[in-house]
């Protein structure tokens, strides 16, 4: 692009190669492209790659053609340049008009209100905006750099973008925040502490949660459900030193919250580093036995038992229970109705929900 060009704002809509300027010298003086390799010390075949724009010109080639023809090296360096900057452009275009698609599928407006990206209505500067959110080059990568959001769900109204996107948040989020490095011992040693916070506000919980998490190498961050998510948390490995418990609040109930939280430091104690987990809903082996470990965190499962066998389940009785294992009375209100012993609605009065 020559300086003309830039100060119009002038963009070629075709990438020109320089070879095409070659053969034209070589026409005007009656010149055959065996004479121009012998003249230049090149093959023919170079030559000719050259001008069917198939090879480049060197700066070493640049300075034998300045030799034969007189013009000086740095024109055909120019040529190049502008021709492999313009095919380098137009290329780049082709390939946004493509990702336009994908943007489409991404909840952009949500992004932009929650300040992620910048707000716009043009597809283009959505695609762009959207790389950068994702930190990648093509809007294509997104299942690559965050296969958990690809994975089968349960929901056909599931939208793997929008649950790729809310994982993303969490990572913005969860990278600004720091932590001790993480201890296995110590987070297993914290858990009779996090059961204790079950039976607080969460106004009066969640810093303290979010500080205990951090002196064992996890970060805690709480981002707002997206819609077409179906997510109640994820979890993901920042580094092999820092994990991320991400939680929604699609739910607003405590015993969903607690739950959940429990249900991700599931993952982080059983499963490999390696991968990441989105819960969704689908029940897999790993899902299933994250499920498991938070039921008997929660409620010791001998304890649990024995309280179910007696079958006489009243507001006395589940608040008696509740404070022998240590935990808020509506998380065991929540166990026994997706236990079915008890109607759904039943003692829901006990059931705390967060503002």
């Amino acid at each position: 692009m020559t300086t003309k060009q830039r100060k119009t704002g002038f963009s070629p809509d075709i990438a020109i190669p320089p070879g095409e300027t070659l053969q034209e010298f070589v026409d005007s003086l009656a010149m055959t492209q065996v004479d121009l390799a012998k003249r230049t010390g090149l093959t023919t075949k170079t030559i000719n790659e050259i001008i069917k724009g198939k090879a480049s010109i060197t700066q070493e080639t640049a300075l034998k053609l300045e030799s034969v023809f007189g013009t000086p090296a740095s024109f055909w360096n120019n040529l190049e340049a502008n021709y492999q900057e313009t095919r380098a452009r137009l290329q780049a275009e082709k390939d946004i008009e493509n990702e336009t698609v994908i943007a489409r599928l991404i909840p952009y407006s949500e992004l932009a209100r929650r300040g992620f990206v910048k707000p716009t209505s043009k597809v283009k500067e959505k695609v762009v905006n959207l790389r950068q959110f994702f930190g990648v080059a093509s809007l294509n990568y997104i299942s690559d750099i965050l296969p958990v959001a690809f994975r089968k769900h349960d929901k056909a109204s599931a939208s793997h973008y929008a649950l790729a996107s809310w994982i993303r948040m969490g990572e913005l989020l969860a990278g600004d925040i720091k932590t001790q490095d993480f201890s296995e011992k110590k987070l297993k040693e914290m858990i009779p502490k996090f059961k204790e916070l079950t039976m607080l506000e969460a106004n009066d919980f969640l810093p303290r949660l979010s500080e205990l998490c951090a002196s064992c190498g996890v970060v805690l961050v709480i981002v707002p459900h997206l819609p077409k998510t179906f997510a109640h948390g994820a979890t993901k490995w920042l580094h092999p030193l820092k994990a991320m418990i991400q939680l929604s609040t699609r739910y607003q109930y405590a015993d969903i919250f607690w739950f959940s939280f429990f249900h991700e430091l599931g993952h982080i104690l059983l499963h490999s580093k390696k991968e990441a987990f989105a819960e969704t809903g689908d029940k897999t082996k790993e899902e299933s036995e994250a499920d498991g470990f938070a039921s008997d965190c929660l409620i010791p499962r001998t304890k649990y038992k024995s309280f179910i066998s007696k079958n006489r389940f009243t507001r006395d009785s589940i608040i008696k229970f509740a404070d022998e294992v240590g935990i808020d009375h509506g998380i065991v209100v929540g166990r026994l109705h997706h236990d079915q012993k008890i109607p759904w609605g039943g003692f829901q009065e006990m059931q705390r929900k967060f503002s």
